[in-house]
């Protein structure tokens, strides 16, 4: 089969590979149909490939037709649409059914310290074989796959692997009260949903801060209020302020990560770990902080006291600094994590069969086939060619 494999910092190239195959009585085996390019994907490609060997498959937004499944597999059958989590959960152990998938007790990754195994995503997660391919392995077919229904496009669905439950959580976490202001920073593809879902949920007022103006444009088509970080520049926490009653929002959203802009120091840090041995960066990067925190201090400061930080862009570092004192001062709560991907299906599958809520099936600037993802990985990751979503078509 063919799948986007990795062979280096900014090399992602479309390899022929052995078809994946049953391996356990529970595995089923899915073509992909469509498989998306998250942001996070972007670290693999410029961050993180002290955890990468050369030919990892990558990606982790996957849905499909089921195409085999094994002997004990009863919940799903040949010829079922299906879309598949990015993290790798069992359902049934301990964690599972406190509904934190993210952390399954099955796929735990002992050796690395890590919470569950996800699908493309390095050793620290289990070195899994990725979904930007034609097919893919799954295991738990009885548990993980999250059948759909016939008949809508794949847009409709596909974004329940990680988007749409990522930004559900970080929502959710955010604990905005009704009516209540919520700032989102960062609109890349889960900043943007979080805007869709906070003002679906009742957000009063709902605020989008970026540098790129037609990420801008696209969440202010939407009727959230939109700040340009870049011409607000230092301030951009007054600009805050004033639109919410002069003391902060109630909660901000971090969909930035270490993908942040500025703090051209750490910028170059993380560029100089990238150039040493793989062993020596990879012990680097687990025991120092490697992280650009623009972003997660602009939050502590633009939250009004007592409010809430929801955290849901990807942070790397083991020793990043936090100021803790202003946090405690301020009575800051923060809550964070990787997206339960199964803890939501509930309540976002009703939001997709009745009728396009939130606006799913418009959401991707780009379906292109899997033969341009290497193309499709450098203009993400240079923000050209207004992308903001884009979908693979293997």
């Amino acid at each position: 089969m063919k799948a986007l494999a990795w062979h280096g910092k900014r090399d992602v190239r479309v390899d022929t590979v052995p078809d994946p195959e049953i391996q356990d009585p529970t595995d089923v085996i899915i073509r992909v149909t469509t498989t998306g390019l998250c942001g996070s994907d972007l670290h693999l490609y410029e961050v993180l490939g002290p955890f990468l060997d050369a030919g990892d498959i990558l990606g982790h937004e996957p849905m499909g037709i089921v195409e085999e499944v094994g002997s004990e597999v009863v919940n799903v059958r040949e010829g079922d649409r299906v879309v598949v989590p990015f993290n790798i959960s069992c359902g049934t152990c301990f964690m599972c059914k406190q509904g934190l998938h993210s952390q399954c007790e099955t796929t735990q990754v002992h050796t690395q310290g890590s919470g569950a195994s996800l699908f493309g995503y390095t050793k620290l997660y289990g070195q899994v074989p990725g979904g930007q391919a034609e097919y893919l392995r799954v295991p738990f077919g009885n548990t993980l796959p999250i059948a759909v229904p016939p008949g809508p496009p794949d847009d409709r669905f596909v974004y329940l692997s990680d988007v749409l439950p990522t930004a559900w959580q970080a929502v959710d976490y955010a604990a905005v009260p009704p009516g209540g202001s919520v700032a989102v920073l960062g609109l890349g593809p889960i900043g943007d949903m979080c805007t869709r879902i906070a003002a679906h949920r009742g957000a009063g007022t709902v605020i989008g801060i970026d540098l790129v103006p037609e990420r801008l444009d696209r969440v202010k088509a939407r009727g959230a209020h939109t700040l340009n970080l870049e011409e607000h520049g230092d301030g951009i926490v007054e600009a805050v302020r004033d639109l919410t009653d002069g003391r902060g929002p109630d909660s901000v959203i971090d969909a930035v990560g270490m993908e942040a802009h500025g703090a051209a120091v750490t910028r170059a840090a993380q560029q100089m770990t990238t150039l040493l041995p793989s062993r020596l960066a990879a012990k680097l990067m687990q025991r120092v902080g490697v992280d650009r925190l623009s972003a997660l201090y602009l939050a502590i400061e633009l939250v009004r006291r007592g409010g809430t930080i929801s955290l849901s862009g990807v942070y790397g570092g083991m020793a990043d600094p936090l100021p803790l004192l202003t946090m405690f001062d301020k009575q800051i709560q923060l809550r964070m994590g990787q997206a339960n991907v199964w803890r939501w299906v509930d309540d976002l599958l009703p939001l997709l069969t009745d009728a396009d809520l939130l606006g799913v099936e418009s959401f991707a600037t780009h379906r292109l086939p899997l033969e341009q993802a290497p193309d499709a990985y450098e203009m993400f990751q240079k923000k050209q060619d207004g992308a903001v979503k884009i979908l693979f078509n293997p």
